[in-house]
């Protein structure tokens, strides 16, 4: 998620977006082909709607580079963090059914509730939970959710209390998954339903969004028109099919085509959620987060809008209130430059503003990025210090809201397991004293990471910490927030 989220926030702050020569359909279906190749993208889908109308509702390319089946309007995307759009929008519902307040205390909903400060946890409100400013760090207690984890809605709420805190309430933005994690069990006590059926009976029947589901495994098995997930790793394309994490539950396990969110954009457009678009945690320069989207001027006009990632899948939502105006680009690679392109060449039209060519500036840094990956490696230091005997760092090592992390040895090798976590198994290579790499038997994960063991007087390894040791390594995988501590 981290790529995307700073590309986002970056990418909407930059300058220029096109001519009134052509229409936005036109030129988002011209950006959308190009994309394909110059982003190394499988396949793309394009929604926007205008003056409550759909104008465009096209696939692009291919739904899975193994079979080769093509993208259509009715394909199926993981749209990850568009769904906390969603969450916002049933607790606005909530609201104004006088079932709660914005400001109402989590914890009169949800009496286990629990951060490690005990003020903070009898202060947060509501609207703390969906605005990113409950002062846990960036992707605090995400290896609880992503990837995939057996982990229950019950075990995440009960495990917050032990994940640190990073700053003071209310103090700064700091993106958290989690958060919304407790916003959709406080909708699910409020309303007297699973979080998913709320979102269905509010939003998906009433609006018609009969092929978007929340949660993988409520798709129907007969709907095979799903996107799989690719992921470019050393120059080539590497299918990467996930369930669209429906661990992440009301922070981003949603399923949907392009047809249905045109009808969700419509919806949005005719009947804005202002208070959800007003903004509430700044974060620079005018621009900041809502309530499950960010906002910001730009060129005159407000910018509604949000992004989703998962490993392999991306996705793009993007509102002009002024301009009656919306659209959504779904991709199975995780180049969000080509989200980028295609959006900002719509919005040029929309807002009439100085000509750029979208695709080839944002092919540069894709290109950039791809080569940094390439090239990155990790150096060894001159002098390496010897390690204990492997038999020192074998055993089960704790952290108090994840749970455990076993080292085992086998064959002369040590070999590392995530309790809860079935693709984070690896292997540790030695790097300096008692200091070991991680490496992924899954690449693709692109997390690999340094594991510091901790040692008394006597050798007896009594802890570990871990850091991831790229800085391209998605921010979801929090390893830094682990204290480690073996068990006897």
């Amino acid at each position: 998620m981290q790529r995307f989220l700073i590309t986002l926030v970056s990418m909407l702050f930059s300058g220029a977006i096109l001519n009134a020569s052509a229409s936005p359909t036109n030129a988002a279906r011209e950006a959308a082909t190009k994309s394909l190749e110059a982003f190394n993208v499988p396949g793309l889908a394009v929604v926007i709607v205008h003056n409550g109308e759909v104008v465009l509702a096209e696939g692009f390319g291919v739904r899975d580079i193994a079979s080769e089946a093509l993208v259509t309007a009715d394909t199926l995307f993981g749209i990850a963090s568009n769904t906390k759009a969603f969450t916002t929008a049933a607790l606005a519902k909530l609201v104004s059914d006088n079932k709660l307040s914005w400001d109402d205390p989590v914890v009169r909903y949800l009496p286990e509730f629990r951060l490690s400060d005990p003020q903070r946890s009898a202060e947060l409100t509501i609207r703390d939970l969906v605005s990113h400013r409950s002062g846990l760090g960036l992707g605090a207690g995400d290896l609880m959710i992503w990837p995939n984890t057996d982990k229950t809605t019950s075990d995440i709420i009960a495990s917050l209390a032990h994940v640190p805190l990073k700053d003071g309430l209310r103090e700064k933005f700091n993106y958290n998954n989690l958060m919304f994690v407790v916003a959709g069990e406080v909708i699910a006590r409020v309303s007297g339903m699973p979080y998913s059926n709320y979102i269905e009976q509010q939003f998906l029947q009433p609006l018609g969004m009969t092929n978007t589901y929340v949660g993988y495994s409520n798709i129907p098995v007969e709907n095979t028109n799903r996107a799989v997930g690719t992921i470019e790793y050393q120059g080539e394309l590497h299918r990467f099919g996930l369930d669209y994490i429906e661990d992440f539950r009301a922070a981003g396990a949603m399923a949907a085509n392009v047809n249905d969110l045109g009808k969700w954009l419509i919806d949005n457009l005719e009947n804005p959620p202002e208070q959800n678009w007003n903004l509430t945690t700044p974060i620079r320069d005018g621009m900041g987060y809502g309530l499950g989207w960010f906002v910001k001027q730009q060129h005159g006009v407000k910018h509604v809008y949000h992004s989703g990632g998962i490993l392999g899948m991306l996705s793009l939502t993007t509102l002009i209130p002024e301009k009656n105006f919306g659209m959504v680009v779904l991709s199975n690679q995780q180049a969000f430059g080509a989200l980028t392109a295609v959006t900002q060449e719509a919005l040029e039209q929309v807002l009439d503003v100085p000509d750029r060519d979208w695709v080839a500036d944002e092919q540069k840094k894709y290109q950039a990025s791809m080569r940094e990956k390439l090239l990155f490696s990790i150096e060894q230091p001159d002098n390496i210090r010897p390690a204990l005997p492997l038999r020192a760092y074998v055993g089960t090592y704790r952290d108090p809201w994840y749970g455990d992390v076993t080292v085992r040895a086998r064959d002369g090798k040590l070999l590392i397991d995530f309790a809860h976590t079935e693709l984070l198994t690896g292997e540790l290579k030695h790097y300096n004293g008692d200091t070991f790499i991680i490496r992924w038997a899954e690449p693709l994960l692109e997390a690999d990471a340094f594991i510091d063991f901790a040692a008394d007087r006597e050798n007896r390894v009594n802890s570990a910490t871990i850091e991831a040791a790229a800085p391209f390594t998605d921010f979801s995988f929090d390893f830094h927030n682990l204290k480690l501590m073996k068990q006897e």
